[in-house]
């Protein structure tokens, strides 16, 4: 009893910042322990039932493709592409550009950061596991390792940073929402798809998104520490005023006079 009393009066101590640190840190733990306990399985090759068990799923035995229609096919192909090191590159400039022009340098410079590491310790996992591909007769030839997907991993990397981004400056607890619900469905359907055309097993997605999201929360961390001690732009300082808005203002208001 009090040992109880003593950790509850520990608690009551903590302020919200704490709590929410502790919380975070507790929830970045829990993906990376899910990842290590889902690697070992991999490893040891008893993973491979359930992974063929959704791949038939998918794929079942003697068909040309995936289930569904053709249109589905193609829809899959292109929501995997948002995945690709192209199109996060592309969205990685847009929004480093976006994030200078408004003068939050060290916010863009946090994001650059979040990209590039994950990039290299999604493909570093990949050179340690060197998991085959899945072997699927007429299927997309692709020259990676399989684990994890770096396609779940830097979605999840990318756009759950960028969600958190949005949530700093946007107005509302919805708009929060929409923006983080965004970025998570965005998350789950890329890593879907690359199950759906046959290019991955399931627990190198599932492997690719307890990484990216643990790399994802703890640049998140790094980033609201700064913040506090005044290295990056806290939310909504969004630059310098607009001073020719300013200037039209004023010169408007003395027309009218």
């Amino acid at each position: 009893m009090n040992e109880l009393g003593a950790w509850a009066a520990a608690v009551t101590r903590l302020g919200k910042r704490e709590l929410g640190l502790v919380a975070t840190l507790f929830c970045v733990a829990a993906l990376l322990l899910a990842f290590g306990l889902l690697a070992g399985e991999v490893m040891e090759g008893d993973t491979m039932a359930f992974d063929t068990r959704v791949a038939r799923f998918f794929r079942p035995l003697g068909a040309a493709g995936p289930i569904g229609p053709a249109w589905v096919h193609e829809m899959a192909r292109d929501v995997t592409s948002l995945g690709s090191m192209v199109v996060l590159c592309f969205l990685l400039a847009a929004t480093v550009g976006y994030l200078l022009l408004v003068r939050r340098r060290g916010t863009a410079l946090l994001v650059v950061g979040s990209m590039l590491g994950g990039t290299v310790i999604s493909f570093g996992l990949k050179l340690l596991f060197n998991r085959p591909r899945p072997d699927i007769p007429g299927g997309i030839q692709v020259f990676t390792a399989s684990f994890p997907s770096s396609h779940a991993m830097l979605s999840a990397v990318t756009f759950l940073t960028l969600g958190a981004i949005m949530t700093r400056v946007a107005a509302g607890a919805r708009l929060k929402a929409y923006f983080m619900g965004l970025a998570v469905f965005l998350t789950v359907v890329v890593g879907l798809s690359r199950v759906y055309i046959g290019v991955h097993y399931a627990t190198d997605v599932l492997a690719g998104w307890c990484v990216g999201s643990a790399w994802a929360v703890l640049c998140w961390i790094v980033a609201l520490r700064l913040q506090r001690r005044g290295q990056v732009e806290a939310s909504g300082a969004a630059g310098e005023p607009d001073r020719t808005a300013h200037a039209d203002s004023k010169l408007s208001v003395r027309t009218l006079r």
